[in-house]
């Protein structure tokens, strides 16, 4: 049991640090250059996904523990690489689009009707660049109707 509980917590550690390079690189080169109100706080916890951080978490303690040092110092080298590659403005523009964008969708709110990307889905606003106006709206989550 405390192998498990050891790879466990190791593995937490390096996947918080992979997890908050990623999020930084695209709250950066994403959410920041879209002009997106929005805390790197609240992007970082409402997009975490709680079984694969503890399937990553595990998986990575124990590589970090039970594995050769160099098959672990070339996987962890690896996923730190990829990590720290978000914070290169097109790496982590495509990394958020990736994540966060919903291109080509249709909402409605009272009368009115929009079409176009949907940038960021946050907890109360949405960020929808629409095609005819060719600007970013922001529209009250709890106001509007999905269509797509």
């Amino acid at each position: 049991m405390s192998k498990m509980v050891q790879a466990l917590l190791s593995g937490m550690f390096f996947t918080f640090l992979l997890d908050f390079f990623l999020f930084l690189g695209i709250f950066l080169n994403y959410i920041q250059t879209n002009d997106i109100d929005l805390y790197y706080n609240i992007l970082f916890a409402d997009n975490q996904n709680i079984f694969i951080f503890l399937f990553l978490s595990i998986l990575l303690g124990y590589i970090t523990l039970y594995l050769s040092n160099k098959i672990s110092l070339i996987i962890l080298g690896t996923l730190f690489i990829l990590s720290f590659s978000t914070l290169i403005s097109p790496i982590g523009k495509s990394a958020g689009e990736g994540m966060l964008m919903t291109k080509n969708t249709s909402v409605q709110t009272g009368k009115f009707f929009y079409k176009g990307d949907m940038y960021y889905q946050g907890r109360d606003k949405i960020y929808l660049y629409d095609y005819k106006l060719e600007k970013m709206l922001i529209l009250n989550k709890n106001k509007i109707k999905e269509l797509n």
